[in-house]
């Protein structure tokens, strides 16, 4: 059993949309396919999956460095201890040969995209869907494989902001979301509030609505921030500074009462272990949001989970970023608080396939093989077109 080819496509994200610093319309996604030399039904197996959203593609660290590592690498290299598989963190290790610690950026991203495409491919290899087989290779039972989800979405719209928003979370809640995250920090505090006020008239409770400043604030302007939302009890506060100023985030947690939520842009064991000492996350409060996709993949992100056990926080505290369906499955797998959607926009990556069920705030993924990417309408098209590309190129 071996890898024949890999390709990599960057595609673009549709839409115009906006948070506190940042406009997407430029962005892009590394879709990465690993194709195995196993035939099924006439086709040989091929792993699909992405680096996450929000970003821009890898294309070059993909293509340069890492696919080169992986094809050039001995067959046997790349596969688990009977052959029965490929192994994802011999993978990793090979993508990173000759990389200097640090520097866990796009590089982080791009190995991450890869990893997550040997496991969409080791649960094809075994029929089943990708959350039981995380599951099982974690020793996990996936009797009910349904998770908690929010709607994210309350972006800087052009026009009626206010209207657009409240029509977007009606939308949602009406499709069977119960909680939703809008963003702040991209207007006026007196402006955000407003907007805030007019969410809350559609999410009911502010335990169904949390709040995400994509680390805009200074620290005077967190605490600002915060002592004018906590009346409202939101669910969370996210990304109020900059992800690595821990040193803001300790303070943060020290004068806001409420749930914070970070990690979103956190790539490494390493980030993560200075958070824990040093930016005064709370057990059994705050949120951790690391994303595999943006961070290795999941062989670093269940080393994340057993940092943040051994520092005496629950993984029922972890909620990936992403709102995708890979971040679902693992959500899924491993037992995890729940995860984010984004049902209404970074299409065609975004939310889940139109099979996956939505009820009372749950999804559950469906029993496809791998992480189902194939089901997803939106996606479905690019999956095929980049084989037949990469085909053609080679």
């Amino acid at each position: 059993m071996r890898i024949i080819n890999i390709f990599e496509t960057a595609v673009p994200l549709r839409g115009s949309i906006s948070n506190s610093l940042v406009n997407f319309a430029e962005h892009t996604v590394s879709l990465v396919a690993i194709v195995s030399d196993v035939v099924r039904n006439g086709k040989p197996l091929t792993g699909f999956a992405f680096d996450s959203i929000g970003r821009f593609a890898q294309s070059g660290i993909l293509r340069d460095r890492m696919i080169p590592r992986l094809l050039a690498a001995p067959p046997d290299s790349l596969l688990n201890g009977t052959g029965s598989a490929f192994d994802p963190g011999r993978a990793l290790a090979i993508m990173m040969r000759n990389e200097k610690p640090g520097g866990h950026g796009d590089r982080a991203a791009a190995a991450g995209a890869l990893e997550l495409a040997f496991w969409d491919l080791n649960a094809k290899l075994n029929d089943e869907p990708a959350y039981r087989h995380i599951a099982r290779q974690v020793g996990r039972d996936s009797a009910s494989p349904s998770v908690p989800v929010y709607a994210a979405g309350g972006y800087y719209y052009e026009g009626d902001n206010i209207g657009r928003l409240q029509d977007e979370f009606r939308r949602y809640r009406d499709s069977g979301f119960s909680k939703f995250k809008m963003k702040i920090g991209g207007a006026a505090l007196a402006v955000d509030l407003t907007r805030i006020e007019s969410a809350l008239a559609v999410a009911g409770d502010g335990a169904n609505l949390a709040v995400d400043a994509n680390g805009c604030f200074d620290l005077p302007t967190a605490l600002k921030y915060g002592k004018a939302i906590e009346p409202y009890g939101l669910r969370w506060f996210e990304e109020a500074c900059d992800p690595l100023n821990y040193h803001a985030n300790h303070h943060l947690a020290q004068a806001y009462e409420g749930r914070l939520a970070t990690g979103e842009n956190l790539f490494s064991v390493q980030d993560l272990d200075n958070l824990l000492r040093y930016g005064g996350m709370r057990p059994e409060r705050d949120v951790f949001q690391m994303d595999p996709g943006l961070a290795y993949g999941l062989t670093e992100y269940l080393r994340m989970i057993a940092a943040l056990e051994a520092a005496g926080f629950d993984r029922s505290n972890m909620h990936p970023h992403g709102g995708h369906l890979i971040n679902l499955h693992i959500a899924s797998g491993l037992g995890l608080g729940g995860c984010e959607a984004y049902p209404g926009v970074f299409q065609p990556f975004g939310g889940y396939a139109d099979a996956c069920t939505l009820g009372d705030g749950r999804v559950c993924p469906t029993d496809a093989p791998g992480f189902g990417l194939e089901q997803k309408a939106e996606l479905a098209p690019l999956l095929k077109s980049l084989i037949e590309y990469g085909r053609i190129a080679q």
